[in-house]
C-alpha cells in the first residue's frame, strides 16, 4: 500500500508527504515515472463490439496462463466483458499511436462502428484481435474484483498472437515513446494517461474509414 509520495531534489534528503495530503494529480504524476506498454482491450457480445485503451496490464501466472487488466468501473467494457465471458488484450506496436488515441477518444462511435477502418480478425473467443498489434492475448474471463473506482479483470489465455519483429508502443511521463526513439509526436497534445486506463484524447474524431496503425 502506498504510504507516502517522496520527492528527492538533488543533494537534499527525501521529504515524505503524508497520504491524506496527496491529491489525484500528484498521484498521476508520480505514476507517470513508471513506463508502461499500451493495450487496447476488445470484446464482442450480443450488444456489439467495443474497444478501450488501457495501460494497466500484467501477466499473473504461467500455469494456468493468467493475465489481468484494470478497467474503470464506469466503463461500458465492464458489463460487456462480464456478459461475453471473454476479452482480448492487444499490445500495441510503436506504429499504432493512432489506434491508442482512437480507442481512448470520447468522439469514437458506440458499438461495432468504432472498428470501421481498424484492421482486425475474430479471435478464438470471437473478440476482435487487432491485426498489427505486437501481441494479442485472447482470454476467457476467470474472475473480476472491485478495487476502488476500478475493476480488476482476470483472464485465462486460450490463444495468443506474437509479432516479435514489431516494437511495442510505450507511454512514459505523458508521452508516447518507442524502445529506440525519442518521444513520438503526439499531434495536438500528448495523451493524458491515468495510472490505470485510457489516454484521454480531446482531438477531432478520426474518419471512420481511415485505416489506423
Amino acid at each position: 500500500m502506498l504510504s507516502a509520495v517522496t520527492t528527492t531534489p538533488p543533494a537534499e534528503a527525501a521529504h515524505a508527504v503524508p497520504v491524506p495530503t496527496v491529491d489525484m494529480c500528484a498521484f498521476r504524476r508520480a505514476m507517470g515515472s513508471f513506463p508502461t506498454g499500451v493495450t487496447v482491450v476488445t470484446v464482442a457480445s450480443d450488444d456489439g463490439m467495443h474497444g478501450i485503451t488501457v495501460n494497466s496490464f500484467s501477466s499473473v501466472s504461467l500455469e494456468p496462463m493468467l493475465v489481468l487488466v484494470c478497467l474503470n468501473g464506469a466503463s461500458r467494457a465492464v458489463g460487456l466483458i462480464e456478459r461475453a465471458g471473454a476479452f482480448v488484450v492487444n499490445v500495441l506496436s510503436a506504429e499504432q499511436q493512432d489506434v491508442s488515441r482512437w480507442f481512448a477518444s470520447q468522439y469514437r462511435p458506440a458499438g461495432s462502428t468504432m472498428f470501421d477502418g481498424v484492421p482486425f480478425e475474430p479471435g478464438v473467443t470471437g473478440c476482435p484481435v487487432l491485426v498489427d498489434a505486437a501481441a494479442s492475448f485472447d482470454c476467457r474471463l476467470r474472475q473480476s474484483h472491485c478495487a476502488g473506482d476500478h475493476l480488476v479483470v482476470l483472464g485465462e489465455v486460450v490463444a495468443l498472437a506474437h509479432r516479435p519483429q514489431l516494437e511495442p508502443l510505450i507511454f512514459h511521463a505523458g508521452s508516447y515513446r518507442s524502445l529506440t526513439q525519442e518521444p513520438l509526436p503526439a499531434g495536438r497534445s500528448a495523451a493524458h494517461l491515468s495510472s490505470t486506463e485510457t489516454p484521454r484524447v480531446d482531438a477531432k474524431p478520426l474518419g471512420r474509414r481511415r485505416t489506423l496503425g
